[in-house]
């Protein structure tokens, strides 16, 4: 290649058109970038791992695989000789993109026990990228509605349930006295006293060397009028039958 094709071929990158594009694309990642990170506070504030830097630029990296794939023409400078021969399908380019945001939402989500959490986190990452696609494909008011309802579930959804009736959960493990018996009955009877009352289903028992082990999940019966898990320790502690226990929300 002579030294005249190799600086026509270095300008065609810097033509008009591709600069217009260039600008346009660059707008469009400071957008998802304001608005993943917008999404990304809320998860910020509550102390998450994932928070403001993971949503913008997982919003932004979305918008960047997706806008470009809007001109195809002017893909590699230009050059019809390249693109004529590519078959360009924004669709495909989001199908790898929700793939993509499924193992990063998995990576988010832990389990201890009966307790589930980092639920909420890979949603709303999963959201963070689709807000990057609408804007890549240039809806741009869908995307900032999008945010924008996004951040609002995220920031005031617990509050509205907490307003609407519900029945919160506790996993419960009992340890009881070498020798003692108990039954379901006499546990469920306790734990209603508390406020409480034992979720049909959850209960497993174990039995080794004389001695049982109970777990099961209690259920709020009013949430107004139940025990918190500090009060209902202390019950767990005056019952002679058991000898150690444990206590924990089982949230998902």
């Amino acid at each position: 290649m002579s030294s005249d094709a190799f600086v026509r071929q270095l300008a065609a990158y810097w033509s008009g058109d591709l600069l217009a594009v260039n600008l346009l694309i660059f707008l469009n990642l400071a957008g998802a970038l304001l608005l993943g990170s917008l999404v990304g506070y809320e998860r910020a504030y509550r102390g998450r791992a994932a928070g403001m830097r993971t949503y913008g630029l997982v919003c932004m990296a979305s918008t960047a695989l997706t806008v470009f794939a809007g001109y195809p023409a002017l893909w590699y400078g230009g050059q019809a000789s390249f693109t004529a021969a590519l078959a360009h399908d924004p669709t495909r380019v989001i199908q790898g993109i929700v793939t993509g945001i499924g193992f990063l939402g998995a990576g988010v989500i832990m389990k201890d026990g009966l307790n589930i959490s980092g639920l909420t986190t890979a949603a709303s990452i999963w959201s963070a990228s689709a807000i990057g696609v609408l804007i890549g494909v240039g809806f741009y008011g869908a995307a900032i509605l999008l945010a924008a309802l996004s951040a609002s579930a995220m920031m005031w959804g617990s509050r509205i349930e907490a307003w609407l009736p519900s029945h919160q959960a506790v996993g419960i493990e009992l340890r009881l006295r070498p020798g003692v018996a108990s039954d379901a009955a006499t546990i469920d009877h306790f734990l209603r006293q508390q406020g409480f009352m034992l979720a049909t289903g959850s209960l497993a028992i174990c039995h080794d060397d004389g001695q049982s082990t109970w777990k099961f999940v209690a259920v709020v019966q009013d949430r107004h009028h139940a025990a918190p898990l500090d009060r209902l320790a202390a019950a767990l502690q005056g019952w002679s039958d058991v000898v150690k226990f444990s206590l924990a929300h089982a949230r998902n």
